[in-house]
């Protein structure tokens, strides 16, 4: 449990902050009940499952090339296994509402920030609930592609249909790295969420972070933890509540 102490720099960091960025890894997923697909123990189900590795499965060129089995996957792995609302996703849009946060950066597919109406989100690898014909561009929705009994092919022209999500093997939107990079450069304070600073995805964006305070909160320590300014040993949905809550910024 957070000690008051270290509840109180938090606060005044927060309350300092002009410009607040939240960085938001596979920790927080766990939080709402689903493990992440590298993850180890998941990781060797899937493996055990389907005779590849989860990094082959959803892999651009398992849905290229394999498409019933990049289906029978992405349907039974991932739509039929949605987290559940938490109270960190829920504190993070309470203290965006309140002017305590700017932006959330987050690498979850699955669409809980907006749920709990949070306003600027930046979604790294894409989403679950926006799909697209690989042909004519026709949009489809998630329950489209979790109802389709074979590989989702589009009404009006017969092609695949695509996930909305950015697959293994992809260059991540150019645009997106742009703003993500522009958003954590104008950070006061950057707070680092159920990842750490050796992850692929946040390694290449948090090294542009110039601002005063990077805050770490994780369930338990982690190489390169000594880099930030202060770290709390803890999962996001017990501290995030705290500034929002009673006695709260």
């Amino acid at each position: 449990m957070i000690g008051e102490e270290t509840l109180k720099l938090l606060k005044e960091a927060l309350a300092e902050s002009r410009y607040t960025v939240a960085v938001c890894g596979s920790g927080m997923l766990e939080e709402g009940g689903i493990l992440g697909l590298k993850q180890e123990g998941r990781a060797y189900e899937i493996e055990q499952e389907y005779g590849q590795s989860p990094e082959e499965l959803f892999h651009i060129s398992c849905f290229s090339r394999r498409p019933e089995l990049f289906y029978d996957f992405y349907r039974r792995e991932i739509l039929e296994k949605i987290p559940r609302m938490t109270p960190s996703v829920e504190a993070l849009t309470e203290m965006e509402r309140r002017g305590m946060l700017q932006c959330m950066v987050t690498t979850s597919i699955y669409d809980l920030p907006r749920s709990a109406e949070t306003k600027n989100v930046i979604y790294l690898h894409g989403g679950i609930y926006e799909n697209t014909c690989t042909h004519c561009g026709k949009h489809y929705s998630m329950d489209y592609i979790r109802n389709s009994r074979h590989v989702p092919l589009c009404e009006d022209c017969g092609h695949i249909i695509r996930p909305g999500t950015f697959l293994y093997g992809e260059m991540v939107d150019s645009q997106m790295v742009s703003r993500t990079t522009q958003e954590i450069s104008k950070a006061d304070v950057l707070l680092v969420l159920g990842t750490s600073l050796r992850s692929d995805v946040y390694s290449h964006y948090i090294r542009y972070f110039q601002g005063k305070k990077m805050i770490i909160i994780h369930r338990a320590p982690r190489p390169l933890d000594e880099k930030a300014d202060m770290v709390i040993y803890d999962l996001p949905q017990n501290v995030l509540p705290l500034l929002v809550g009673d006695g709260g910024l």
